[in-house]
């Protein structure tokens, strides 16, 4: 695929046949760690994505008339629509009804990760668009059925629409660091009542003996991993069934990545009872997964959120984005944001479906995030203890 702009265009199977400094050189790790060389082949060589996952790397890149790499776009060829967080089995099913194949379709995407950072590789718009572009021929080409492009930027959102694609918006809860100097401090900047409900929760998470410790790095090791993949196992077998990851891919992204994971570790009786696993950028703090092998009350808001807040604080980081879903962070001092997708789709029934779908959808979702944003336990009026 060739662009007007001085520019080629063409698709890669696999991450790990290009090179990690340039392709870091356009995603760096510190940015959004999601996007990065280490995370993406760290996938492709435990078999996460790939032959027989349903994950089939399309990537499109774009290399200037020196063959240097210049931009590129994550791109997955998908046979079904798990791991991505932006529902569109519904929109699947319509087309399966009317007779039509909604699989295979083209993902742009970090992996099983709702997390929101950019996926148009590039500070050139013009390359981000002839990607667009790109995409868009690849999937005619291939009798792909549909194009997304999830958890974007709003501003990537918008270039998208631009380039005809339908816009759609989510919501999750992330928190945000206001300056504070201690978790005292976040304490302070919320109403008496919720103030006491926090603390009411920490004491109980760790009121019977349970004690925390953060690895960072290196200190990660393969015991830890054992015993992380095993709650990461439980939790998985208990909501959704199969977990996505597989227990090597925790062990080449220490080798990879070591210095962007941070691991949360509880402790009872001498023994590790539960671990969450996040990952760090340069402001930001994404927590992962969880899981637990003994029951204790209000372990997962201690370790999920109340660890996470205390170590960005600690480290002077801006936020907090503690994955999909969960109104119940809420009232722990994570707010909602609005997340963004953009979806193009060949059929022009199922075209027109979704989009008057959207249409409807968006002002819906805007609402939402404005009643709940009335809903944060921060102190509403200067009279509040």
């Amino acid at each position: 695929m060739d662009a007007d702009l001085g520019v080629t265009f063409s698709v890669s199977d696999t991450i790990d046949a290009l090179d990690r400094a340039a392709w870091d050189n356009l995603a760096p790790p510190g940015a959004n760690p999601f996007m990065s060389w280490g995370f993406l082949t760290a996938l492709e060589a435990s078999g996460c994505v790939g032959a027989g996952s349903g994950w089939a790397g399309q990537h499109i890149v774009a290399r200037d008339a020196g063959g240097a790499l210049i931009g590129a776009l994550p791109l997955f060829r998908k046979a079904h629509s798990y791991g991505e967080y932006v529902f569109d089995h519904a929109w699947a099913d319509a087309l399966h009804r009317a007779g039509g194949r909604y699989y295979p379709k083209l993902q742009a995407a970090a992996p099983f990760s709702p997390v929101t950072g950019p996926r148009f590789l590039t500070k050139d718009p013009a390359i981000a668009r002839g990607l667009i572009a790109a995409a868009i021929d690849l999937a005619k080409q291939s009798r792909a059925s549909s194009v997304h492009v999830t958890f974007c930027t709003d501003g990537e959102q918008q270039l998208l629409i631009d380039c005809g694609l339908m816009a759609r918006t989510g919501v999750q809860f992330h928190w945000d660091n206001a300056g504070y100097r201690d978790f005292a401090g976040f304490l302070s900047a919320l109403s008496a009542s919720k103030r006491k409900t926090i603390r009411r929760e920490r004491e109980r998470a760790l009121e019977s003996g349970v004690t925390i410790r953060t690895l960072e790095g290196r200190s990660i090791d393969e015991a830890a991993w054992d015993h992380f993949f095993a709650c990461y196992m439980d939790t998985g077998a208990r909501k959704w069934g199969q977990p996505y990851l597989n227990r090597r891919f925790f062990s080449i992204l220490s080798e990879r990545m070591g210095e962007r994971l941070v691991l949360f570790q509880a402790h009872f009786g001498g023994r590790p009872i539960a671990a969450a696993l996040n990952m760090s950028g340069d402001e930001t703090l994404y927590g992962r997964y969880w899981g637990r092998l003994e029951d204790v009350p209000f372990l997962h808001f201690e370790l999920c959120y109340y660890q996470a807040i205390d170590y960005a604080i600690s480290h002077g980081l801006k936020r907090v984005e503690a994955g999909a879903q969960g109104e119940h962070k809420l009232l722990r001092g994570y707010g909602p944001v609005a997340t963004y997708s953009a979806h193009w789709i060949a059929h022009p029934g199922l075209s027109r479906a979704v989009g008057d779908f959207l249409a409807q959808e968006r002002p819906a979702i805007a609402e939402e995030i404005e009643q709940l944003d009335q809903h944060t336990p921060f102190k509403k009026l200067e009279t509040d203890p």
